[in-house]
């Protein structure tokens, strides 16, 4: 059984740099954030088709990276729980098909980034006054889902920090 470790967070918190990172030190593989490439696209308002999309995406994605890892473990940037959150924000509701997915479709390990990184723009980043709102939502999400999880601070430090966390969990 392959295992998943998420780098998830709010915007502007480093997952993406981070996953790569650690698929890197430890020569594994990582799933891209579906969503980013999918937005990337829209030239609408996100709807909740387009959420469902994503989180079928996201799910596809990482199916196709555990089918293709030769390690007992991956990285996931970002997951499908990012769906849940964005609907419920911008839409007021999560699609049935990802509240249905959320208890059967877990994650072993997630890495909650820390919103102690300095806010980077992005067009495709909505909340830069929303980050501790954002962090609050995480954690209730990751308690409600009875997550094992750690939040990874740091500038200069963070990739170690994050390494930590990831050894700790690999040698339970």
């Amino acid at each position: 059984m392959i295992k998943k470790i998420a780098i998830v967070g709010p915007e502007s918190t480093g997952k993406s740099t981070m996953s790569q990172q650690l698929a890197k030190h430890y020569n594994t593989l990582w799933v891209a954030e579906f969503a980013r490439y999918y937005c990337a696209a829209l030239t609408e308002p996100c709807t909740m088709q387009d959420e469902i999309n994503m989180f079928h995406g996201q799910v596809a994605l990482e199916e196709s990276v555990l089918a293709m890892a030769d390690k007992d473990f991956i990285f996931c940037d970002t997951t499908f729980v990012t769906v849940k959150i964005w609907s419920d924000a911008m839409l007021g509701r999560t699609p049935q098909i990802v509240l249905d997915a959320l208890p059967k479709r877990t994650y072993d390990f997630y890495l909650l980034m820390n919103i102690d990184l300095p806010w980077q723009e992005d067009p495709l980043r909505d909340f830069p006054d929303q980050r501790e709102h954002f962090m609050e939502v995480w954690h209730k999400e990751l308690r409600a889902l009875n997550a094992n999880y750690v939040v990874v601070s740091g500038i200069e430090d963070r990739f170690d920090n994050a390494r930590k966390a990831v050894d700790q969990f690999l040698n339970q």
